[in-house]
């Protein structure tokens, strides 16, 4: 575990090593004989309450938008055992952490209601109306009723 790791949410925002949890235990995933000796499944725990980088309104986001993966404590869990190695594992959990925490943090564009221009209202009437006298003109004529004659 040479390296730090550092999450970066924005310019103001950065988590550090220091505020996750790593819990290791054996993996039902690849590994063949290995996977009953070796702890290479990952869980990560991040304290989304007790964090002093998140803001208030960042934390009510994050705990609204990740209701499911967050207890009731406000600790957020991501698991990974998709790899056979411990280092592997610890990697994906923490890029998954910084996914999550990026999507729940975006701001949602809301839809602007807008009406349909009289241009095309316009429009998809003739091309009705074209259709209905391409359908008339297919259309057999009846000529047993020779009362007009």
């Amino acid at each position: 575990m040479g390296c730090r790791i550092m999450i970066r949410l924005n310019s103001d925002t950065i988590i550090s090593e220091e505020k996750l949890t790593f819990k290791f235990s054996r993996s039902s995933g690849p590994g063949g004989q290995n996977v009953n000796k070796v702890n290479s499944r990952v869980t990560l725990f991040f304290d989304i309450a007790g964090s002093n980088e998140l803001g208030e309104t960042q934390k009510r986001r994050i705990l609204k938008r990740l209701g499911r993966r967050v207890d009731k404590n406000g600790i957020l869990r991501v698991v990974s055992q998709k790899y056979r190695t411990q280092t592997a594992n610890r990697k994906e959990t923490v890029k998954r952490l910084e996914e999550l925490l990026e999507n729940a943090l975006k701001k949602k564009t809301i839809r602007k209601k807008t009406t349909v221009p009289e241009k095309e209202k316009l429009k998809r009437r003739q091309e009705k109306k074209s259709r209905s006298a391409l359908k008339q003109q297919r259309a057999k004529l009846d000529f047993s009723d020779d009362s007009r004659f």
